[in-house]
Formats: C-alpha cells, structure tokens, sequence
C-alpha cells in the first residue's frame, strides 16, 4: 500500500484577518493540505514564503507597504531557486490589474466570491503545476486589457516568432487557452483526448520557454493571437 502524498504548505496572505481566519479554517479542515503561515501585507508575504517555503501562496491583491503584485514578481524573481505556487484571489471590479499579477508570475487567479470548494480545489490545482484561471472571467479580465498587454510597435515581430515556433494545430490550442477553456472543452473543441491536449499543452510551454498555461494565455494576447473582448 503506498504512502499518502505530503500535504499541500498553503501560505494565507490578505491584509484582512477576517478574511486570512477564513481561510485558515477552509484549509486546514482538508486532509491533504497544512496551512503553514499567514501574512497581513506583502514584505510579510515574501518574507514568510522564503522562510516557511510553502507549496502554495494565497495572495490578495492590495496590501498596504507592498502589494500582492510586488510580492509575486519578488518570490517568483530569477535566482530565487523553486519559488512557490501562487494563486491570486481578488476582487473583480476592483483588482483590474490582475493580469500584472499573471505576469509577475502568479500561476493564477480566482475570484473572492469563489466558493469554497473551488477555492480549495483551485489550491489543488496550482500545487499540481496545472495553473488556474476562472474560465469566466479570463476573456473578460485578460481581453478587456488586451492592448495594455501588447507593447506598442512589438506585436508583429513577436507574433511572427509564435507563429513560426508552432505547428498550427499548437496555434489552435494556444488560441483556446486564451479563451479561457479548459483541457476537457479543448479536446472536445477539437476531437482529440483531454491527454493529447496536455501533450499540446507541455510542447507549446518547451518551445516558447514559458513556466506555465497562463504565461501563455498573456502571450497570446500581447502578440495579438486572441482579441480582447469589451
């Protein structure tokens, strides 16, 4: 009989308490996961992860002294050795900036209105290496700032260079993921196995030398694969 995996080291960092014992509670009720730390702003946050070393850091957006954003780009920095999983949870209307979080390096995002489960799966998730996205807000978020992510006068050189790194039925799948779909809706998109869609996945992530499918969702609209939606 094998041996149970070791729990997923969850680090809560919200500027609220009520909001981090909320947290605190859900996680630690579950039996693969260990909450290891929390942190009321982003020095705490960077600190405690390279301290405490967690699987996973659950990030809020705006803390006082450093912010959510900051926080990521530090522990996800080159040079800092495996830095942790990081899932941002914010606030739709008001966090319109996730996507800097996205690309400071964060493995994903989930609203605060998520529900439970799906916050704890989401931790799941993002410990397995399978970055996270909410499929219903991702054309939303991502589209609706589409053109703050491409830099001006760059799109074409860079989308040449993803069009010529990728086979065209890796073009097709890079352009569902920026649609927010999953690898089950991909493969029913296209006719093929949820498993042929995770080998697509893995080759497009090698060639373009990204850490993970959301770095790509972000490429795909800086280089102007996918439009943004209004």
């Amino acid at each position: 009989m094998s041996e149970a995996p070791p729990p997923i080291r969850v680090l809560v960092c919200d500027d609220q308490e009520l909001v981090r014992t909320g947290y605190v509670t859900i996680f630690s009720a579950q039996p693969d996961m260990e909450v290891v730390g929390e942190a009321e702003n982003g020095h705490a946050a960077v600190e405690a992860a390279r301290r405490l070393r967690p699987d996973v850091v659950v990030m809020d957006i705006r803390m006082p002294l450093l912010d959510g954003i900051e926080a990521t780009r530090q522990l996800a920095a080159p040079g800092t050795g495996e830095p942790p999983k990081v899932l941002v949870v914010t606030t739709f209307n008001v966090d319109a900036h996730v996507y800097d979080a996205l690309r400071a390096g964060a493995s994903g995002f989930l609203l605060k209105d998520a529900p439970p489960a799906e916050l704890v799966n989401g931790i799941r998730t993002v410990a397995r290496g399978e970055a996270l996205l909410a499929p219903a807000v991702t054309r939303h978020l991502i589209g609706h700032y589409a053109e703050h992510l491409r830099p001006a006068g760059s799109s074409r050189p860079a989308r040449e260079d993803v069009v010529r790194a990728l086979t065209p039925r890796e073009l097709e799948v890079l352009r569902q993921l920026a649609e927010g779909l999953s690898n089950a809706e991909i493969a029913a998109a296209l006719y093929i196995t949820p498993e042929t869609v995770k080998t697509y996945v893995s080759r497009i992530l090698a060639k373009l030398a990204l850490r993970d499918r959301v770095q790509a969702v972000v490429l795909a609209y800086r280089v102007g694969l996918v439009s943004g939606t209004p």
